[in-house]
Order: structure tokens, then C-alpha cells, then sequence
């Protein structure tokens, strides 16, 4: 594992909002807002584009959903923007590793129609009704990749928690990227962290997160790859990679409306998944009962509606370019 720059990071300060003499009250009024309105967002979404997100087959609707607003979420942080690589005007292969519900790949056929999109997942849940350029098949990235054609971009997000062997991935994106194409990974740093010391140890959300990151390594996966992104990337060959970092608030403390809004996305996000991401790392790992994973989650939950307490972590976005022949 490549290592994590070893300079203690001091986290930048962000100020929070006031919320009066009645905090919990006001907070729950600011919250409900917005994740009524975002989830509205998300359904209209959906409807707006009927032909391409109405069959999800063999998949958990709200796992679909919640997948589809981190989408949304990554899209907020990085100002608009689906990717931060220079993606080539004329590309004429690109991979989606990971696709998922196929929502960036299709989104990406809209945007290069004279492209070719690839997106793979070890799940077929991805629309049949597609851009007539973007196709996506059922595949193991871990194994050997067959691909006889290069590709111009290749595109890894969200696959923390999913790889056991991220330089061999660096490894094998590299061979099947042409020179002077381009590879981006999009992956997160889970350590929950606040700006001004606000979460505390003894908080359910930060004994979730060490517990998580601690079940997840002795599963042998890496549930904080964002870290290693930039180190993984030189190793396998890339030049001149760019590594950048954004903040992810939980919840809408944050007074800045950017942020705000980050957070709120992101608050809607856990709050869909946070019994997903528990029960089986929990139960199977740390040999919890499903009793005592629901009281945790009720005791976070709790927590991330507390204004008092200013809790986020990181998004890395690192991309490379593979050497000209």
C-alpha cells in the first residue's frame, strides 16, 4: 500500500450556522427542507429520463436510489462537473469501472455520442433502454481484464469497500489505457473528522466510523482508498497526476451555502443507507446481533440531526495521464 502523506493535516476551519435559541427545532426545519426537496430531485430525475432509469432488474430500490444520489452528491462537491480528468474531445473508448446504477456512463454517452461508453459491475442492474453508444456488461474488474482494445478514459468511483487489490487495478487500468489517455479514480477517505473538535470519541458516529474502518481492513479491504489514490496512480506509471480533496460535511451546519448543500446530499445519503452499509460488516465481522446493528444506527442517526455537532469527511479525486509511446 502506497503511503498516505505523513504531515499532520489541521483541518480547515468552516464556520457553522446559527440556529437560534431553539437549535434542534430549527436544524430539523433546515434538514427536512432540504432532503424533501433533494429527494424530489432525485424522483423527477428519474421520471425526466423514463426511458433509460425505469427498469432496474434483480436490485434494491433504495440501494438504486441512495447510489443515484451519490452520484448527484459527487456532481455538487466537484462544482457541477462529473469528472475532473481532461477527457479527449474526439475519445473513442471510454470505461466505467464500478457503474453501478449506469447513471454516469449514460450521462457521459449524452456528452460524447461519438464515443463508445463501457460500463461494467459484478451486478446487472443497469436500464436496457440506453444512449445508443454506451452498452454495459457483467464483469469482475479484479480479474484479468481481456479488453483487446485501449481506452481513451477509464473511470473508477465509489469502489471503496469493493477491491482487495487496488494496485493491481492501477496495474491493469494502465496497460489497457492508450498513451496519452487518461485514468481517474473518485474514492472517499472515511475517517469522520470536525473542524472544530466538535465530535467527539465517546460519539456513536465516530466509534461507528473506527469500528467500520477496523471490520473492513481485517476483511482485507481498504475502506479509506482515497488516501492512496495518488500513490497507487505513480506507482503503476501514470505522469503528471493531480490529486485534490474535498470536503463532505453531514448534515447542513455549514453556513456556506456550497457546503450546505454538499452536506445535505450527503445527509440524505446515509440516512438511505446506513443499515446497508452496517449489518453485514457488523454482524458478520464483529459477530454483532441485528438488534444491537439497529440500536447503533438509531444512536447515529440521532446524532447527525444534532446541529451541535459539525461532523464530515473526505472525497479524493486523483487522475493520470499514461505515458506517450
Amino acid at each position: 500500500m502506497a503511503a498516505a502523506d505523513s504531515a499532520v493535516e489541521i483541518e480547515p476551519e468552516i464556520e457553522a450556522s446559527t440556529y437560534g435559541e431553539e437549535p434542534d427545532s430549527a436544524y430539523d426545519s433546515e434538514v427536512a427542507s432540504y432532503t424533501t426537496s433533494l429527494a424530489s430531485n432525485v424522483t423527477n430525475y428519474k421520471e425526466e429520463h423514463g426511458r433509460r432509469y425505469h427498469a432496474f432488474e434483480n436490485a434494491d430500490q433504495k440501494e438504486t436510489d441512495r447510489l443515484d444520489i451519490m452520484h448527484k452528491l459527487t456532481e455538487v462537491s466537484l462544482g457541477g462537473k462529473i469528472n475532473l480528468a481532461p477527457i479527449p474531445a474526439n475519445a473513442q473508448r471510454i470505461l466505467d469501472i464500478g457503474t453501478g446504477t449506469g447513471i454516469w456512463a449514460i450521462e457521459t454517452g449524452d456528452r460524447y455520442p461519438k464515443a463508445e461508453i463501457l460500463g461494467n459491475d459484478i451486478s446487472p442492474i443497469q436500464p436496457k433502454w440506453v444512449p445508443p453508444n454506451v452498452r454495459f456488461e457483467v464483469d469482475n474488474v479484479e480479474e484479468h481484464w481481456t479488453y483487446h482494445q485501449p481506452f481513451d478514459y477509464i473511470h473508477c468511483r465509489m469502489m471503496g469497500n469493493a477491491i482487495r487489490d487496488w494496485p493491481r487495478l492501477n496495474r491493469q487500468c494502465f496497460e489497457h489505457t492508450r498513451p496519452g489517455g487518461w485514468v481517474e479514480f473518485i474514492d472517499l477517505d472515511l475517517t469522520w473528522t470536525s473542524p472544530d473538535g466538535s465530535l467527539k470519541e465517546s460519539h456513536a458516529s465516530k466509534q461507528f466510523g473506527n469500528e467500520f474502518i477496523k471490520a473492513s481492513r481485517e476483511a482485507g479491504i481498504e475502506p479509506c482508498p482515497g488516501l492512496y489514490l495518488e500513490g497507487w496512480m505513480k506507482d503503476a506509471g501514470f505522469k503528471d497526476v493531480k490529486a485534490e480533496k474535498f470536503v463532505w460535511p453531514v448534515g447542513t451546519w455549514p453556513k456556506d451555502k456550497h457546503l450546505k448543500e454538499v452536506g445535505a446530499w450527503n445527509y440524505l445519503q446515509i440516512m438511505e443507507g446506513l443499515e446497508a452499509f452496517t449489518y453485514a460488516l457488523f454482524t458478520r465481522n464483529l459477530g454483532m446481533s441485528k438488534a444491537e446493528v439497529e440500536v447503533i444506527c438509531a444512536n447515529i442517526r440521532k446524532e447527525i440531526k444534532n446541529p451541535a455537532m459539525h461532523a464530515m469527511f473526505h472525497l479524493h479525486v486523483a487522475y493520470g495521464q499514461k505515458p506517450e509511446a
